[in-house]
């Protein structure tokens, strides 16, 4: 561990790793096949890179992306690591150069697509290869489970056997469910004892769920108070992401579009301009970001519901990956359940439906429950324990909670009248005693109407708070019926009470900081000038440290965190220089 220390700080500029990256690297290097589970911006990476450099021998990288994969390389060239990628944004003669460079030690880490282990030719190739160690990245698309499955993923085990020693094998992913966890191990045949999980809290993001908002006034005013700060939109259709895009372009804001209907060539155009903070916001369907490692993301806004929790923690999760203060925004309305259940039917694996529609479930309860938003991912995750963040938009409303024990009862008792087979919106309706066609069956229940100082729209948000409460459960299905738990029976009898409170609306706004302002524009044309991103040449969190510690020399210059050495020399001299004039 000494030496994987001194790597740590010579390349990265890193004193010390973090607890679980230790326990990682230590168990790699002892030659453990390991399980890596890490939130973004947690630093799985250094996982298997540090092991690499450590380690006789090359290191394969099985990475899901293209995007993915250059961002890793141009990041370890950044920091002097010989890293090299092949997949097919290269020609055949360019393929063949990185495999000679391969054969002839000039590569220490070679990322490829798990697609490429199908082609016999590659493997064969790979079988001369004197390789010590294969990381296998976005781990979570090898399980049926996870909300990314991949086929090809399920295939990546034949390879071991191409060497007459397998190499050590370490899986990493910051979305994991129990079982998505279990199936990784059983099928890469990984102890249980070998997978550590750094808990899934993400300590430097704020939560926040907005109901009922004018979603595009929200969208605009808040991005008017953050005018400095690159952020990424979410949408859940194109036609939506299109909408979004032309309502920003036309109120002058640095704006780039992504989604699966545009050529690959405009996608990556729109793409780099964002990476390359040409673009101040990225509007996009969940096509865009698997692998985008740009750190300085301080936002990260959901202009519609997500379809599940892993997708929404991952997308989420691209914001504060520098480990700074960033906001994760989800404004939610009923409609986009409906939008959804819509995507799902249209699936083509038939037999994944009713796995997507319970978890569907999840994330609708997500957006109604009241108890502390990132408590409720972590546990969704299987992190147990965890304490209120103490400032997510549930945690940070200290008005006061109202008794709706009455309205509840109300609403359970609908539900058990009308013999527990019926959904959400019929429901509602009757309670809110709907003269709809569908209703007038029920027209002789004593809970017809008895809502009725509620409409359908505003009962249905009430019946999906008590579904978050677990006060209702949901049968899911194509058509998803409800039901009293035994929670909820308590309420009926009286022996327990429901509180409830409404949504509060916030935003930051953030305030300029000269200095960084300089060093950012410094970052900026170093990155243009090496035709790189600006975040392959510092990170936000670098700028923000070299800002506080204002270093004046190149000794100093070496404690800002994410100065290595390597760097030092490239751009220590612009950046002193800078602070040196500002002072």
């Amino acid at each position: 561990m000494q030496q994987a220390e001194q790597l740590l700080k010579q390349y990265f500029g890193y004193n010390t790793f973090r607890m679980v990256q230790q326990q990682v690297i230590d168990n790699v290097l002892n030659e453990q096949d390991t399980l890596c589970v890490m939130p973004t911006g947690g630093g799985k990476s250094l996982c298997y890179q540090i092991p690499a450099l450590a380690l006789e021998g090359l290191t394969i990288v099985i990475s899901p992306l293209i995007s993915l994969m250059k961002d890793q390389v141009d990041m370890l060239r950044s920091n002097g690591i010989p890293a090299a990628f092949i997949n097919s944004s290269l020609s055949f003669q360019e393929v063949a150069e990185v495999m000679r460079s391969v054969r002839n030690g000039g590569t220490k880490l070679l990322y490829i697509a798990p697609e490429r282990l199908e082609n016999d030719m590659f493997c064969q190739d790979l079988m001369g290869l004197n390789v010590s160690l294969i990381a296998i990245d976005e781990a979570h698309c090898i399980s049926q489970w996870g909300h990314d499955f991949r086929p090809s993923y399920r295939s990546i085990h034949k390879i071991f056997t191409l060497w007459s020693k397998k190499p050590t094998v370490i899986a990493l992913t910051a979305t994991a469910t129990p079982n998505v966890s279990e199936d990784i191990c059983q099928l890469l045949q990984i102890d249980p004892d070998n997978v550590f999980i750094s808990g899934f809290s993400r300590d430097n993001l704020t939560f926040k769920v907005l109901t009922g908002e004018n979603r595009e006034r929200y969208v605009k005013k808040y991005i008017e108070n953050n005018r400095n700060e690159a952020g990424i939109i979410y949408a859940a259709t194109r036609k939506s992401v299109e909408s979004i895009y032309s309502m920003l372009y036309q109120s002058g804001i640095a704006v780039a579009k992504y989604h699966g209907g545009m050529y690959e060539e405009e996608r990556n155009h729109e793409q780099n301009r964002f990476i390359n903070d040409e673009a101040q916001v990225m509007v996009a369907t969940n096509a865009f970001g698997m692998g985008i490692n740009k750190t300085n993301v301080r936002f990260v806004m959901h202009y519609q519901m997500p379809r599940n929790i892993e997708s929404y923690y991952q997308e989420a999760g691209r914001a504060g990956r520098d480990g700074l203060p960033s906001e994760c925004i989800l404004l939610y309305s009923s409609s986009d359940e409906q939008t959804q259940r819509f995507l799902i039917d249209q699936a083509q694996d038939q037999a994944r439906i009713p796995i997507e529609l319970q978890k569907l479930q999840h994330i609708i309860d997500y957006c109604h429950t009241e108890k502390c938003l990132q408590s409720y991912i972590v546990e969704y995750f299987g992190d147990e324990g965890v304490t209120e963040c103490g400032k997510c938009a549930n945690c940070a409303d200290e008005r006061p909670k109202i008794d709706v024990s009455q309205d509840a009862q109300k609403v359970l008792s609908c539900v058990v009248r009308m013999g527990q087979k019926f959904g959400k919106t019929i429901t509602a309706q009757v309670l809110a005693g709907s003269r709809n066609k569908k209703v007038v069956d029920f027209q002789h229940l004593s809970t017809y109407g008895i809502l009725k100082h509620m409409n359908a729209k505003e009962i249905a948000q009430f019946i999906d708070f008590l579904i978050a409460e677990q006060l209702l459960l949901v049968k899911p299905g194509q058509y998803p019926t409800i039901y009293v738990s035994e929670e909820g029976k308590g309420v009926l009898l009286a022996e327990r009470k429901v509180l409830r409170r409404a949504v509060v609306e916030a935003s930051v706004t953030k305030k300029d900081d000269p200095l960084f302002e300089q060093l950012r524009s410094i970052r900026k044309h170093i990155a243009e000038q090496e035709g790189v991103p600006p975040f392959v040449v510092f990170s936000d969190k670098s700028l923000r440290d070299m800002c506080d510690k204002m270093p004046m020399n190149e000794e100093e210059f070496l404690e800002v965190s994410g100065v290595g050495q390597n760097k030092l020399v490239k751009y220590g001299e612009f950046f002193i220089a800078a602070i040196k004039e500002y002072v």
